[in-house]
């Protein structure tokens, strides 16, 4: 690959058929498949493997040990944990080929999925979302949702820097580090 604008480490394997965004970095063992889209100064620690369809956009972050199939689609500044895992088919079996029944699954801006977690497929995460670690997501989450357990569930809303949300009783929150305003009526929580 002449030319290339990204870094990769020499032990990566980079499949021909890729696009990969220029400042981004492949580390150790790591797979990119062919057909798959990596964003501009994305990072993708050891031993990951990125699977033909997938789409990383801009400035994502996946760590070591991550699985990402066919049929996942992470927008931009989204955080994948060590060791997070992505199906891509309902009921698999080894005896039954189901690879025209891969569901998709959408991972909104600045969403993060912490370690060990596991995203059924077929279901969207949030804007903002966060995932906690060893969670295993069996439903959509919406924006700003913070989930944890097996199955996962609600527990409280995060802010765009990750902090928990404690809203007032005219639902109104204050993220402490950025001191952006949050809202949450009907059940949605919304920037200010």
């Amino acid at each position: 690959m002449a030319n290339q604008n990204y870094f990769a480490h020499e032990t990566a394997i980079i499949d021909e058929g890729c696009t990969i965004g220029s400042g981004t970095k492949i580390w150790h063992f790591s797979h990119i498949m062919q057909g798959c889209t990596i964003g501009e100064g994305c990072n993708i620690g050891q031993n990951v493997v990125v699977s033909p369809g997938v789409v990383l956009g801009r400035n994502v972050k996946v760590q070591n040990n991550v699985s990402v199939y066919t049929g996942v689609i992470c927008e931009d500044d989204v955080f994948l944990g060590p060791s997070c895992v992505f199906t891509n088919v309902i009921n698999p079996r080894s005896a039954v080929s189901r690879k025209n029944q891969y569901k998709s699954t959408r991972v909104g801006k600045g969403a993060t999925i912490g370690a060990n977690s596991t995203i059924v497929c077929g279901h969207d995460i949030g804007e903002y979302a966060f995932v906690g670690a060893g969670a295993v997501i069996t439903k959509d989450i919406p924006d700003y949702a913070l989930y944890v357990g097996n199955p996962a569930y609600q527990m409280g809303w995060m802010s765009r820097c990750g902090h928990k949300l404690e809203f007032d009783s005219q639902g109104y929150a204050t993220c402490p580090e950025s001191g952006e305003n949050y809202c949450l009526k009907d059940g949605k929580v919304t920037l200010l």
